[in-house]
């Protein structure tokens, strides 16, 4: 086993060409149903609207939809379909079609929605030659075309916003029984199809769904991670479409459509009249093809052809091998409005505990306890604060997950206690894939109860991964479920407590035998029993659920570490594989990047389409997982990495190590300051994350969230904003002195300052700002409060009751407001209103902190000092009025940049308190 363990590593050696084998990976016309729909491109939709059959009730149209033929004059109707246009809260509409008495049940997605949506009332305005319009309660409406079928959904303005079918590509391939054969003749590929080595038997034959989406006036169209070539999306007439379907894609690519680890079918499209959106809520392979006509290669014949003259307007067509058509259509009109529909549909990132947001250091592999041991103790002696340290693989027995090395680990319990005296937690790798060793108690547990998923003949199936011979758990068996999240409790996992955190890897699923490194589509998973169903309607195909096994992994982690603490603590959970839903159980890393600059660019725009898509944890390996990074672009990514949600730095076992202090002074230094940065704006980002909570907007955010008339921000990538507050520019390039900045707001005549010197810009679109080695452009919003932790220690936990300061930068009429979330950082008490949100305001007069909620936190933390930047005229005093008492302050004027600097107003951060300013 150890012999074929070495043959794997070696067959994935860093010393290979780092570059990815598109042989293992299907093209469009490699995957059958895409190369069978790709092409069909009807004149006029085969899909007819029965306009006696329409019912409304509630929020709710029912109605038969029906496909026809005609020979000659003589209309035939070939399938029955039916049909739900359901009008939710929020501006959004759900439409599903399904057929009407399908001969197996078509797959629904189980975990992607976060609750059954909430319905809004629909009215129907008229039903008149053949044409319905509709109503919802916030004025957006709704016209059916009866025939062909079409879905227009008009803005508040009348105007159509979204259009459905409009390109006549809606398709529902009906389940047909087989003849003698086994063998659907008339269908193309519907016995079965082959890639590679690999055959999948297709039971069910084909069953494949598409629709066309259009979005007049839209300028660029955004979403669908998670792919590598840039944040807006780019016409794929020429070349593939963007495919979703999660794979372990080793060495991936930039500049690419491909697959890779994460899918979540969520567009969203935008211009300067309003922002709209699409999710596709389908858990299968999916490719996705898009047509911006205001691309200049797109041809004008084309876009006059399609558009009718129209100048913007992008068009989309999902594709997905199984299911039902449900799609979403969010009425926006703003982009945070689309964010928060789609967020509504399927969760928020909750709170995450405080220390997931300080710096992580993982490797593949630290080797033993000592190892652990000596790294913890380096960043203590050359004074770089740290939060966690993760283990890969190696710290367990053989690769047979729950347990632990006997020598190289024999110690966790006492390993863990010297992280935790410090205020430090770790974690470890826990896969979804399980060795197959005889004695191994999780396997033989599997086994014998039955939890595996199944071959295509019903018997466990083995596929290999980095334990060799593997099978994996069914998380759609509520028993397998149940089993998975048990292993979680400390009884069960002896050497862990409430500070060992999960990562969750290679849960695409990832199998290096299989086809395209994954699973069998034809592979089969539980299935509730239900009367009268047997045979094929018995059990679900991995083809019908593969993008969302993932989530099915995190969820059973989720479930077994809140069980393990009864529910008291938050946990921490990493997961590679991403859909729909994953935000609201883990975090989620772009996956096995290269120490190349192009990759550290790519961090930024994969972490807005991930953060876009409802997951705002997101980070990059820090440094590149492959390769050796120098020092220049080693410094530059830590710089970026500390204004990024996520921070890890990790490495591929064959890489050169590179902890910080293992490079120059000079450098060690530099990467030092960077994660400081991070310590000091900690209390910003957890405020960040709990603001996500109320308003479900990202936390990382693109330019055109805030500035959405700016058209030079909706292609930018290199730069974005944290909340509406700071400005980040990463220098993303090798050698240079001065980068191009796009600074927003020139209409609405906003100013930022640069974070360090506190110098003023108005905001007038791009501008050169020069850059050194030690620092990257970042700005704060004029107009805005930040809080800042000054006093950084080893750990974020050794900072609890340490004292803020509050940085205040002045918009044009002298003011400013911000917000600060304090409570105890890792249980639930939140809940029960054991927290503080205060609101922080600025105006000439006075300055003035507010505890917005009933509830209270005893913080201990207490108001060192305020920063006021773009002063003009100082006040001559200034007064802390608390508890009725009344403290006269000390200030201190910086002419040079019209700073004002309040020092020791001792305030305490558990009241509230106000400052008032004499002039």
């Amino acid at each position: 086993m150890k012999t074929l363990t070495l043959l794997l590593v070696a067959a994935f050696s860093i010393n290979n060409c780092i570059c990815v084998d598109r042989n293992n990976f299907k093209t469009c016309d490699q995957s059958g149903f895409c190369k069978r729909l790709r092409p069909l491109k009807p004149e006029k939709s085969q899909y007819t609207l029965n306009v006696d059959s329409v019912f409304v009730h509630g929020n709710v149209l029912s109605a038969e939809v029906i496909t026809v033929n005609y020979d000659g004059e003589k209309k035939n109707v070939e399938w029955h379909y039916a049909l739900r246009l359901s009008a939710l809260v929020d501006g959004t509409f759900r439409v599903e079609i399904d057929e009407a008495e399908p001969l197996y049940p078509r797959y629904r997605s189980m975990v992607a929605l976060d609750g059954e949506p909430k319905g809004d009332t629909l009215k129907l305005i008229s039903n008149e030659n053949g044409k319905l319009t509709l109503k919802n309660s916030q004025g957006h409406k709704v016209i059916i075309t009866a025939e062909p079928l079409k879905f227009e959904f008009l803005d508040k303005n009348g105007e159509p916003a979204v259009v459905l079918n409009d390109n006549a590509q809606l398709f529902v391939e009906p389940l047909k029984v087989r003849n003698g054969d086994g063998e659907d003749t008339d269908i193309e590929g519907s016995l079965a199809e082959n890639f590679k080595s690999h055959h999948d038997s297709k039971p069910r034959g084909n069953e494949a769904v598409s629709i066309d989406v259009a979005f007049p006036d839209a300028e660029q169209a955004y979403g669908i991670p998670e792919h590598t070539d840039g944040f807006h999306l780019k016409t794929t007439t020429s070349g593939e479409p963007y495919r979703l379907y999660n794979l372990d894609v080793f060495e991936y690519e930039l500049d690419s459509r491909m697959a890779i680890y994460g899918s979540i079918p969520v567009m969203y499209a935008h211009g300067p009249k309003r922002s709209v959106g699409v999710f596709w809520h389908n858990s299968a392979e999916t490719w996705i093809d898009v047509v911006n006509y205001g691309e200049g290669n797109v041809v004008s014949s084309l876009v006059n052809l399609v558009t009718g003259g129209q100048k913007r307007r992008v068009d989309a067509r999902f594709m997905s091998e199984s299911g039902v058509v449900d799609i979403f259509v969010l009425m926006g009109d703003a982009p945070s409005d689309v964010y928060r529909q789609y967020s509504t549909l399927t969760g928020v990132t909750p709170l995450p505990p405080k220390f997931s947001l300080a710096y992580h250091q993982s490797r593949w592999n630290y080797v033993d306890e000592a190892d652990v041991r000596s790294v913890d103790e380096g960043f203590d002696s050359h004074d770089i604060p740290l939060d966690v340290i993760w283990l890969d693989i190696e710290y367990t027995d053989n690769r047979k997950y729950f347990t632990w090395h006997p020598i190289k680990f024999a110690h966790p319990a006492e390993m863990v206690g010297n992280l935790t005296a410090k205020g430090r937690k770790m974690v470890v790798i826990i896969d979804p894939h399980i060795k197959r060793e005889a004695g191994y108690f999780f396997h033989e547990d599997c086994t014998e109860q039955g939890l595996y998923i199944k071959n295509k003949d019903g018997n466990d199936y083995e596929g290999w991964c980095w334990p060799g011979s593997s099978s994996y758990p069914d998380f759609h068996n509520p028993a397998a479920f149940k089993y998975f999240a048990e292993r979680y409790r400390f009884e069960n996992f002896p050497g862990t407590n409430k500070d060992v955190h999960i990562w969750n890897d290679m849960n695409e699923p990832s199998v290096f035998n299989g086809p395209e490194i994954t699973m069998p589509k034809d592979n089969r998973h539980y299935k509730p029993s239900q009367d009268g169903q047997d045979g094929l309607a018995s059990f679900w195909e991995h083809r019908h659920i593969h993008n969302e096994y993932g989530v099915w992994h995190i969820m059973a982690t989720h479930q077994g570490m809140l069980d393990r603490t009864n529910g008291k603590y938050r946990p921490f959970i990493l997961s590679r594989a991403v859909y729909s839903g994953t935000q609201r159980y883990a975090a989620v890393w772009t996956g096995d990047n290269m120490a190349e600059w192009g990759f550290l660019l790519a961090s930024i725009s994969m972490c807005l389409s991930l953060a876009s898509a409802g997951v705002s944890f997101c980070g990059s390996d820090v440094g590149g997982f492959f390769k050796y990074p120098e020092a220049e672009l080693m410094t530059r990514w830590y710089q970026a990495a500390a204004f990024q949600p996520f921070m890890r730095a990790h490495s591929h076992i064959e890489t050169k190590r590179r902890e910080p202090w293992l490079y120059d002074a000079t450098t060690t230094s530099r990467l030092r300051d960077a994660v400081r940065r991070r310590y000091a704006l900690l209390d910003l980002w957890y405020t960040l994350f709990y603001e996500h909570t109320l308003d479900r907007v990202p936390v990382m955010r693109p330019l055109l969230t805030h500035y959405p008339k700016e058209e030079q921000t909706y292609t930018i990538d290199d730069t974005y904003l944290l909340g509406d507050k700071l400005l980040i520019r990463p220098v993303v390039e090798p050698g240079v002195s001065s980068v191009k900045v796009y600074l927003p707001g020139r209409d609405s005549h906003t100013v930022w300052y640069d974070v360090d010197s506190f110098q003023r810009h108005e905001a007038n679109g791009y501008f050169t700002q020069e850059v050194t080695i030690s620092k990257i452009p970042v700005y704060q919003r004029g107009g805005s409060i930040i809080p800042r932790k000054e006093r950084v220690r080893r750990s974020s936990a050794l900072m609890e009751d340490d004292p803020y300061t509050l940085v205040v930068t002045l918009d044009i009429n002298n003011t400013a407001t911000g917000t600060l979330y304090i409570d105890d950082g890792e249980t639930y008490d939140f809940k029960s209103n054991k927290f503080i949100y205060a609101k922080i305001t600025y105006e000439q007069t006075a300055m003035k902190y507010i505890i917005t909620n009933s509830g209270n936190y005893p913080t201990r933390s207490w108001l060192e000092r305020i920063v006021i930047a773009g002063i003009k005229s100082p006040p001559k005093s200034a007064k802390l009025i608390q508890d009725g008492k009344s403290t006269a302050l000390q200030m201190t004027i910086h002419r040079g940049n019209d700073v004002l600097v309040v020092r020791k107003p001792a305030a305490l951060m558990a009241k509230a308190w106000e400052i008032q300013f004499s002039y």
